[in-house]
């Protein structure tokens, strides 16, 4: 086992006594910290390993397999090569240009977040900023950037502001966004102390809108401009903001690669398939009667999502049980986001991995899992998250001005059971007319949502044609035989063997029942607080309002 030697540090980073330092066992890792300080979070993890940085950190992301975690997962380590080589020719072809003048490179941390069903960054934010913070500086050190950018939500900026200004690595860059001009960074020293000058760090406060967390909308904010998508000749990691070479990866990314750095690739995949190793951040919602849209596709409903780490070997059932949703009771669950697909309950045995949910159309994503009952329409729910994404296009090209208002109009119509046989067809033919025709890919992940929906409530299609509803049958069938009975025990508030599907509740805290040792954080319910479940004698983690409420 890898034992690190960790200082004792003061929040001014300055070294004490060292201690042993051994790496999370299970699958409780990002969140091993019991606090978001850095003398906690230096303590449980150790120091940033400055000297892995580069080649050396190039090979250990290559042998672990990490991908990125924000929906689109490409291989990281391929992406960091990209922009390490684009920087290096870069620097060639203007040799002696200052490090972070125009051409340098730079990495943008996002945890912008804009699915309104996640809510795993901002707990990741607000409870492990400075892994992310590690992460980022350690990519940017390999790469040769002298600067980093952290983008996320105003509400979460503060907690990124505190970490920095706790840490002698790095300090505030407080110009404006879209300036531009020679700097002087520094590296830190081996030990972490404060060099003559250290890396320097901008925030971008991300708009809280759909499309913000998309790498080009990200770039566009880095440089003063709206949070749109763009359609790129070039690749962010040859030519992204003011024309640098660019690294944008979600926050859950980097902080894995915070993890790797330190305890290696063999570390990382010792939990988890082969195929998919590791763990990841998961939010689970749903299973409570909500919509995960409000009708018309207006403002979404935020979901009393919970944020769980798991191992891609769990399947999909124990996910929504830890969550104390009844996966009897389900029609089916909606993996990935509102980009993503659903699964009919008959598939919730399916293991929560690429290759396990590929043949349904469906991928992890940003780790979103949204279930909806049997006595809930699929198809309502689908129109609505179908008008919200039409509402939330960039409106830049033919496809999202035109298409997806057209395409959510005719998804609405069949919702709303009109009786009209050529409706799915047209459904149909107006997903396929937008896919791959527009300037960023919000246009494919609607088609990707709205195909699956005609796939999977097949027979509410025909149901609704009818002038019927399946889920009016729904009601019936559900009952109140889960209330009460011993074989929905666990759904029974107060209830001293199940008493940690009670959401928020401190004497339940540590008491997670379906994921054993994997559960993590526990988004909250009514209160809309955050409580760390799982092992240990963990207890509440602190309390912030749930990520993408619009309130």
């Amino acid at each position: 086992m890898t034992i690190l030697e960790s200082p004792r540090a003061s929040t001014s980073g300055t070294p004490g006594r060292a201690v042993p330092v051994t790496p999370p066992l299970g699958a409780r890792r990002l969140f091993a910290a019991p606090a978001a300080d850095l003398a906690t979070h230096l303590a449980t993890l150790g120091p940033v390993p400055w000297a892995l940085a580069g080649p050396g950190l190039l090979a250990e992301l290559e042998t672990s397999g990490l991908d990125g975690r924000g929906g689109a997962h490409v291989a990281l380590w391929r992406k960091v090569a990209a922009t390490r080589d684009a920087a290096t020719r870069t620097s060639s072809a203007r040799a002696g240009a200052a490090r972070t003048g125009s051409g340098s490179p730079l990495v943008v941390a996002n945890g912008a977040e804009g699915e309104p069903l996640s809510g795993k960054d901002a707990t990741l934010i607000e409870h492990a900023p400075h892994l992310v913070i590690d992460g980022a500086v350690l990519a940017a050190a390999t790469i040769g950037s002298g600067e980093i950018v952290l983008y996320t939500t105003a509400r979460l900026l503060p907690s990124f502001a505190r970490a920095v200004a706790e840490r002698d690595d790095v300090r505030l860059d407080e110009r404006a966004p879209g300036r531009r001009g020679p700097r002087r960074p520094g590296w830190p020293t081996r030990d972490g102390r404060r060099a003559a000058s250290a890396l320097l760090v901008r925030l971008v406060e991300a708009p809280e809108t759909f499309l913000s967390g998309e790498a080009s909308a990200a770039v566009a904010a880095v440089e003063g401009r709206p949070a749109l998508p763009a359609d790129r000749v070039q690749r962010l990691a040859v030519s992204g903001a003011h024309g640098r070479p660019t690294l944008v990866q979600n926050v859950e990314t980097l902080a894995h690669v915070a993890l790797i750095a330190r305890f290696g690739a063999a570390w990382w995949r010792s939990i988890g398939p082969s195929d998919d190793p590791g763990t990841r951040l998961v939010t689970v919602s749903g299973g409570d009667g909500r919509a995960p849209a409000s009708p018309g596709g207006a403002v979404p409903v935020a979901p009393a999502g919970q944020v769980f780490e798991v191992t891609g070997s769990l399947s999909l059932r124990r996910i929504v049980a830890a969550a104390g949703i009844d996966p009897d009771g389900l029609r089916a669950v909606l993996v990935g986001g509102f980009h993503g697909a659903w699964l009919p309950a008959s598939a919730l045995d399916v293991p929560f991995t690429r290759e396990a949910l590929a043949p349904y159309g469906a991928a992890p994503g940003a780790g979103i899992v949204h279930a909806i009952r049997i006595d809930q329409c699929g198809l309502e729910a689908a129109a609505g998250i179908a008008s919200y994404l039409a509402g939330q296009s960039a409106r830049q090209c033919g496809p999202c001005l035109n298409g997806l208002p057209r395409l959510a109009d005719v998804l609405g119509r069949l919702a709303r059971r009109e009786p009209a046989a050529w409706l799915p067809a047209e459904v149909a033919r107006l997903a396929d007319l937008v896919a791959g025709r527009g300037s960023c890919h919000h246009p494919d992940g609607t088609a990707r949502l709205v195909l699956s929906s005609l796939t999977v409530f097949a027979d509410d299609v025909q149901a609704h044609l009818a002038g019927r509803c399946l889920a009016e049958r729904g009601v019936a069938e559900r009952g109140v035989a889960e209330r009460g009975s011993g074989e929905h025990g666990a759904a029974e508030r107060g209830s001293g063997e199940h008493g940690a599907a009670e959401r928020g509740s401190g004497e339940h805290g540590a008491a997670e029942r379906g994921l054993g040792d994997r559960g993590v954080v526990e988004r909250a319910s009514a209160e809309r607080g955050v409580a760390e479940r799982g092992l240990g004698d963990r207890g509440p983690a602190g309390h912030a309002p749930v990520a993408g409420a619009r309130s």
